[in-house]
């Protein structure tokens, strides 16, 4: 069991909430739905219906870049939480935001879009166990500005957890230009490798198949879609037999990952719904480290 949260030293306090990691980690991810679905975690999925589901679209072309990019989120609305999963844009049929208005928990996460099941488990892990510090996250504020002026401040803070030096790789799976930025600025090296291919910013090739190149980096920086596309679970297996650091970035599944802390991830910053770039006002992230990864 974790011990309790001190009250009457704060910094202390605070530097416990970073080391802890969520009780009970699964041995899998199929192992923590059905620890969702057994009630295991909290309420039974069964009774528990999304009153809301909706996506979110954006294109993005910042001053000063050489292209741009679009989004597409699927979130569901659980109470006061909501669950999201990135999608390639156009990929959702026609009626799934339909389908899941009004559906409950426990249908949606047998549902046959990967999608829908991770934003609904993402919504019910958001509602039992929020981003708070009692859980393990230490908020991280992002300040006002353009779009581009928050991705590198997020950028940054990402990079922060990874706690590499200066001639190490790190394998970047989910191109975002602003946290290859980050690590150039690190002078760290770094692999580029998304399942759409193209190049970076920079004109470096970015490499398709994250598999044939986990064996030339020392730590990996991955994006919560890993979850939506379904190679989360290799990675998070491979890293635990290879020793290698796992950081996640995630606003697919911000509230799925952390439950892996210390079983192959080894931190997470979590940003649930709205993002960064819907917003030029302040806003926060959440940043989670393993009990390991903070000694």
């Amino acid at each position: 069991m974790r011990a309790p949260a001190s009250t009457t030293a704060p910094a202390q306090g605070q530097a416990q909430a970073q080391a802890q990691a969520p009780v009970h980690v699964p041995l899998s991810y199929d192992d923590l739905v059905r620890r969702v679905l057994a009630g295991e975690l909290g309420p039974g999925p069964q009774g528990l219906r999304v009153a809301v589901a909706f996506t979110t679209t954006q294109a993005v072309r910042h001053d000063g870049r050489r292209g741009g990019y679009r989004n597409e989120v699927l979130s569901l609305r659980l109470g006061r939480a909501v669950g999201s999963c990135a999608v390639e844009p156009g990929a959702l049929p026609d009626g799934a935001v339909e389908d899941c208005a009004g559906a409950d928990i426990a249908r949606l996460l047998e549902h046959p879009l990967p999608a829908v099941r991770v934003a609904a488990l993402d919504a019910y892990l958001m509602h039992v166990r929020p981003h708070t510090p009692e859980h393990g996250a230490l908020p991280c504020p992002l300040p006002a500005g353009s779009s581009l002026e928050k991705s590198r401040a997020r950028a940054r803070a990402v990079v922060e957890l990874l706690d590499v030096r200066p001639g190490q790789t790190v394998l970047v799976v989910g191109v975002v230009n602003s946290l290859l930025e980050a690590l150039r600025a690190r002078a760290v090296s770094y692999i580029p490798c998304d399942l759409k291919g193209g190049t970076t910013e920079w004109g470096e090739p970015v490499a398709t198949d994250l598999h044939a190149e986990l064996g030339r980096c020392d730590a990996v920086l991955a994006s919560g879609m890993t979850l939506g596309n379904g190679s989360f679970e290799p990675l998070r297996t491979h890293v635990l037999g290879s020793g290698q650091r796992l950081v996640m970035f995630a606003q697919t599944g911000s509230a799925v990952l952390p439950w892996f802390l210390g079983a192959g991830v080894s931190a997470v910053c979590a940003e649930p719904y709205p993002f960064f770039w819907l917003d030029g006002g302040p806003g926060v992230i959440h940043r989670y480290r393993s009990a390991e990864a903070a000694l």
